[in-house]
């Protein structure tokens, strides 16, 4: 049994190495290939660059009700800047009537000014004149009856006709659903037994499909002449919502990366001198758990990189800070258990049982501690903007991985050590 536990001891430790090590230099296999952790984290305005884009609100509102509309322009803006699959904006009020985003490490930084911009008021139009409705038309051109805005829609999302082409699926909510149902009623109540509505867009007509049955399960179509990144981009702009008040661009500048950068190598080197000396200090002061340590707080970092991966997360230089901080409770974690280990030998108990009594007392104050500390992340994740979410979300991740390596891998680690020596001086007993 104790030559299984050895072997199964040192296979661990190899995988996580090998983990290691394809983290930081990648591996290519035959078609797999699988690049380095720094290739595949997104980094935040303030290491990578990206776009700072501010607008002016055109209004005559004054007072509440201006604060009220700015603030409501900041949350839709908010939501479309989520659709877009960008994380971390900064987005802030700036006097009255402005507004500043800064966008993280944008590809395309027209694309994302373009949406960011648009009002997207959306209208399905009854059309009840002679003249029938086009695309590219404008309201004025034919004469018609609103059915319902962008608001009663729940949902849109692409989807493809029965001939592959990509839609764009809608659902109405409640009233929305009622609306639509009249209006499909009255349009095929006529002689011809159909109707036309038109879907306007800003005001042009995007489609105008003909009707002749009722709709009445709150589900509708809009086709036309959509590739999927166009069909795609309006489903998203419906999403999004209407901005409540019409914004001007009056300037947008390019933030380069290079200030970031340094501070962002300047912080990677010093974690990692950092994590270097407390491995060095565990080792010699714990020995063979030292060593244990050392390892769980490897897979501990291989977990943090690639959950925030997983998460399409950003790395800012306060979500380092937060990385930073969760290792040093991942480091506490283990000083406590080692500490009670110690005492447990002391007593006379044997190894294996001073593993057990050990973790036991050290349960209560590490679950304590991590609690306390991942309720603040939370408050600071709800209350927070930009990079203090970004601080918060690492917090909370560092603090879960801490958890699952400080308890269950060095815990289990340490037993299957058990297999090769069970020499107590050599898991910091002074006796």
């Amino acid at each position: 049994m104790k030559g299984k536990n050895t072997i199964l001891f040192f296979l661990i430790v190899v995988l996580i190495a090998g983990l290691a090590y394809v983290a930081v230099e990648g591996l290519t296999i035959g078609k797999l290939s699988i690049a380095p952790v720094r290739d595949e984290l997104k980094l935040g305005l303030d290491i990578e660059g990206g776009v700072s884009v501010v607008y002016e609100a055109i209004s005559d509102e004054t007072g509440d009700d201006l604060a009220r509309t700015m603030q409501q322009t900041k949350e839709i803006i908010g939501r479309r800047i989520n659709e877009l699959g960008l994380t971390e904006p900064v987005i802030t009020l700036q006097g009255e009537k402005r507004l500043r985003i800064e966008l993280p490490g944008v590809s395309n930084a027209q694309d994302a000014i373009d949406v960011i911009g648009k009002t997207a008021l959306l209208e399905f139009d009854l059309v009840t004149g002679t003249t029938p409705a086009a695309e590219g038309m404008t309201t004025s051109d034919f004469e018609y009856e609103k059915i319902l805005e962008g608001q009663n829609i729940k949902d849109a999302y692409v989807s493809k006709n029965s001939y592959s082409q990509p839609v764009v699926a809608l659902k109405f909510d409640a009233t929305g659903t009622d609306l639509f149902r009249d209006a499909t009623s009255k349009a095929t109540s006529g002689g011809t037994g159909k109707g036309q509505i038109a879907i306007v867009l800003d005001n042009q007509v995007i489609s105008a499909p003909y009707t002749s049955i009722v709709i009445a399960n709150g589900e509708a179509i809009i086709e036309g002449n959509f590739t999927y990144d166009s069909a795609n981009n309006l489903a998203m702009l419906i999403r999004g919502g209407a901005l409540p008040v019409q914004l001007d661009e009056i300037q947008t500048s390019v933030i380069g990366p290079t200030l970031g950068l340094n501070s962002f190598n300047s912080a990677i080197k010093a974690a990692f001198y950092g994590i270097i000396l407390v491995m060095v200090f565990m080792m010699f002061f714990y020995r063979i758990p030292g060593v244990i340590a050392s390892i769980a707080l490897t897979l501990y970092a291989l977990i943090v990189v690639y959950i925030m991966i997983g998460l399409n997360a950003t790395l800012t230089l306060p979500g380092i800070a937060g990385i930073v901080i969760s290792l040093g409770m991942a480091v506490d974690a283990n000083v406590i258990i080692f500490e009670r280990l110690k005492e447990e030998m002391k007593v006379g108990k044997s190894l294996r049982a001073s593993i057990d009594g050990g973790f036991h007392r050290a349960m209560s104050t590490i679950v304590d501690s991590n609690v306390t500390t991942f309720i603040a992340a939370l408050i600071l994740f709800a209350f927070g903007e930009g990079p203090i979410k970004g601080f918060a979300v690492t917090l909370m991740i560092g603090i879960i991985s801490s958890m699952l390596t400080a308890v269950i891998v060095t815990k289990s680690l340490l037993k299957l050590s058990l297999g090769f020596t069970d020499r107590k001086k050599l898991y910091g007993s002074r006796g």
